[in-house]
Order: structure tokens, then sequence, then C-alpha cells
């Protein structure tokens, strides 16, 4: 008896075709796993196209399927990069009800976590994203625009919680560009320049309670935490 052609059915598809999804998302981030590792130690200059596939275990013309240049790879890479910080540090402020404490917190978090547990992700978004071009600094620009809008956000909740008001119109303003770039040359004075990690927790505490002193001086005189 002649054996039966088995019909594809809508079921069959759907499953074929999310397996395909499946497969095209894990080499996606493989070769985004293997950029970003390049990037962060050997430079993004000095990476070229062959090198991350190689590194990816895919060919070139795969790596090209998925982007259409290195930039492309890169701007990719910051999106990431950028939701993962932002998710880190607003996680643990929320996690203390979106206080001062909370905000300490997402200060420690910032150093003791996202700092130690993800040093290549730092190398990209704080040294290897610099000054590669238009497109690139547009997203970088983008990233620290939303990651502006969380801490001014968050110094707002909390001092509404504090039941304290700023002493100027621009107070807010000027802490949260403060803490961005504080934060910023601090990481990259300690991970990049000085190759020291072991003592980051201590020096991210000594940074945090300077930036808390700093809100405690620019609130009014009358109101205090």
């Amino acid at each position: 008896m002649p054996a039966t052609k088995k019909t594809k059915t809508p079921e069959n598809v759907s499953r074929s075709a999310m397996r395909r999804q499946r497969e095209r998302e894990y080499r996606c981030q493989t070769i985004l796993a293997a950029a970003e590792s390049l990037f962060a130690k050997e430079g993004y200059h000095k990476t070229g196209m062959e090198k991350i596939a190689d590194a990816a275990e895919v060919s070139v013309g795969a790596v090209y399927f998925y982007f259409k240049n290195k930039e492309d790879l890169l701007v990719k890479m910051l999106d990431d990069i950028g939701y993962l910080l932002r998710r880190h540090l607003g996680d643990a402020f929320e996690k203390y009800g979106a206080t001062m404490e909370g905000f300490k917190q997402a200060g420690y978090a910032f150093f003791d976590d996202f700092c130690v547990d993800y040093p290549d992700k730092v190398a990209i978004i704080f040294r290897e994203s610099v000054g590669q071009g238009a497109v690139v600094e547009e997203k970088r620009k983008a990233i620290f625009d939303k990651l502006t809008g969380d801490v001014a956000s968050a110094l707002h909740r909390a001092s509404e919680k504090q039941g304290v008001d700023f002493a100027s119109r621009f107070a807010a303003e000027v802490i949260t560009v403060s803490i961005l770039g504080i934060y910023e040359r601090v990481a990259y004075h300690y991970i990049f320049w000085k190759e020291n990690t072991s003592d980051l927790k201590e020096i991210g505490r000594d940074a945090v309670a300077f930036i808390v002193g700093g809100i405690q001086n620019l609130f009014q005189e009358n109101k205090t935490f």
C-alpha cells in the first residue's frame, strides 16, 4: 500500500514557523554576544565582521543577514544594554518603595551588580560606542535621555515621599546630570584606567554618599531627610 503523504496542517506550519523564529533569534543573540565580547576586549575599530562570524561560529553572510554593517550591530547592542541598565536600576529603586533608600540602592546596584556582572557591556556603552559616528551617537543620546528621565522621575517621587521640596527650579536637573556624569566617570576610572573592580563596592558607596549629600544640600533648608 503506498505511503500516504502527510498534509501540513495550520498547527504544523505554526510550530515550524515558531521553531525557525527561535533559531533566528538564537543566532542573532549569538552574533551579538560574540561581537560584544570582541568590541570590549579588542576594540570596536579592530574588530571586523569576519572575526565576529568566526567567534559566533556562523558564516560572514549570516552576520550580514542580521546586521547590514558593524555600525548596525553596535546600535542594536546599545539598545539591549540600555534596556538592561534601566531595568536593573529601576528594579532596585522600586524594590524600596520609590524612596531615597531606593535611590541609594539603585546607585549601589549600578556599581555592585551592573559594573561587576557586565564589564563588557560597561565597556561598550561608556568607551567603545563613544565617537563612532552620528548614528551611534544619536543612539547613545537616546539612551542617556531615557536614563536622565528615569533619574529625574525617581528624584521627584522620592522627594514627594519625604515631604521635601527642591530649593530651586533647576535643582533636580542639576542633580540628574551630575549623577549620570559622576557614575559614568567613576566606573570608567576604576574599571578601565585603574583596572580595579575588587574595591568597586566600597568605591560605589562613597560615590553614592557623595551624591546623596549633594541632594540634601539642594533641598529647602528647613526640610531634611
